[in-house]
């Protein structure tokens, strides 16, 4: 008896060990995984600029500049273009820069890429997208610098060829889930419009203004072709900074008809509040992918500027061809290009000396930011409400946690 009793003892005080030692194991383990963890977040770059080029012309000017040196460190990174593989960082990682590719796929899956990407923090980073556009002459010159509150996507809408529309119509677009060019859209995507931070827009504004803007004789020259119609006469000054809005579409488009077209559907879908002044092929896709990226808490889309420098006119002068207008050597692109770096240099700046005092904490935004849904929070100022009533729209990380 005293030998069974003594054995049971024993076993039991094994038994004990045993889940003694395993307990402590355990947050042992934890605690080397937390480290690693932290020294992984610790590793990441945490921009305070990221510049957003889309093609090689845009990202050149960046390089080899007096500023900053941007080729200091080069971070190649899962899902970029194959043409454009590498974020370039300045050495202290304060400033990056990258391309996208061109058009709106190539934007939304390099942006995309990024925001996920295990090599950066971009929850405190201003992202400064700067490229060139096309500019309406009723707003402004080739060569001008312009930023935008409002990204709207103009060709997210039906089209019949103008050849076969009503005879009533204007044009062939209008607003899907709409019957006429003049009626809201009623079937929505949620990539139809943006809206930006504007308070963070006047401050690039201000910065920008202390450029020098380049500009050439062979850009004045052919601006001066706008100077005799009283409409189109912005068209013919100086290059100069401009507070007005982008229109997104992948189709290269050209003429007084489109023009006039894109120029309502922005006014419209923004009711009434945007200033349609330039055209591009990738903002509101890029816009759309920070924004799942800030749903996801990974960034702030409060801290977005886009900056776009115009390369050529949208509409021809008098006497000119749609045709003419769009292989015509307007003179604008390296003029638009150059200033990129001239305008888009002060901003970076501008913020980067001013973190500490001024934008580490963010700027306020006093206006709605965010998509047409509302998926940041909020009621947009534009569109038919948010789809959320008001509320953040619940990101992956917040169904994820759910059982």
């Amino acid at each position: 008896m005293k030998l069974t009793f003594m054995t049971r003892i024993s076993a039991a005080l094994l038994a004990l060990s045993s889940m003694l030692v395993g307990a402590a194991a355990t947050p042992i383990n934890d605690i080397q995984n937390l480290d690693l963890i932290d020294r992984a977040e610790q590793n990441k770059t945490a921009p305070k600029v990221f510049i957003i080029s889309m093609f090689t012309p845009e990202a050149n000017v960046w390089y080899n500049i007096p500023d900053f040196n941007l080729l200091a460190r080069n971070i190649t990174v899962p899902g970029f273009s194959p043409l454009f593989p590498d974020a370039h960082c300045t050495n202290d990682g304060s400033i990056c820069e990258l391309v996208t590719g061109e058009g709106e796929i190539n934007a939304a899956t390099t942006i995309s890429s990024l925001v996920r990407s295990s090599e950066f923090d971009l929850t405190h980073t201003y992202f400064l997208i700067a490229g060139i556009a096309g500019i309406s002459p009723k707003i402004g010159s080739t060569g001008s610098v312009t930023f935008a509150r409002y990204a709207v996507q103009v060709a997210l809408q039906h089209e019949i060829d103008a050849r076969e529309k009503p005879s009533n119509f204007n044009t062939g677009y209008f607003p899907q889930g709409a019957e006429a060019p003049d009626q809201y859209p009623t079937s929505l995507y949620g990539t139809e419009v943006f809206e930006l931070n504007d308070n963070l827009r006047q401050l690039a504004y201000s910065f920008a203004q202390n450029a020098t803007l380049n500009d050439t004789s062979e850009a004045q020259a052919y601006r001066a072709n706008y100077a005799g119609d009283s409409e189109l006469a912005p068209g013919a000054s100086a290059p100069s900074v401009i507070l007005c809005d982008t229109a997104t579409s992948d189709n290269y488009w050209v003429g007084s008809l489109l023009a006039e077209a894109f120029e309502n559907t922005t006014t419209l879908f923004t009711n009434g509040t945007g200033v349609y002044c330039t055209t591009q092929q990738e903002d509101n896709a890029t816009l759309e992918a920070l924004l799942r990226g800030a749903i996801s808490g990974l960034l702030d889309f409060s801290r977005i500027i886009i900056m776009r420098t115009a390369s050529d006119f949208e509409r021809p002068f008098a006497g000119q061809t749609a045709y003419e207008a769009l292989f015509a050597e307007q003179g604008g692109f390296d003029v638009s290009v150059t200033n990129i770096y001239v305008a888009g240099v002060e901003v970076v700046k501008g913020i980067v000396d001013e973190w500490d005092d001024q934008f580490e904490a963010g700027v306020k935004a006093d206006n709605y930011i965010g998509d047409i849904f509302g998926s940041l929070g909020g009621q947009p100022d534009f569109g038919l409400g948010s789809h959320f009533g008001g509320h953040k729209a619940p990101s992956a990380r917040s169904l994820g946690r759910r059982r």
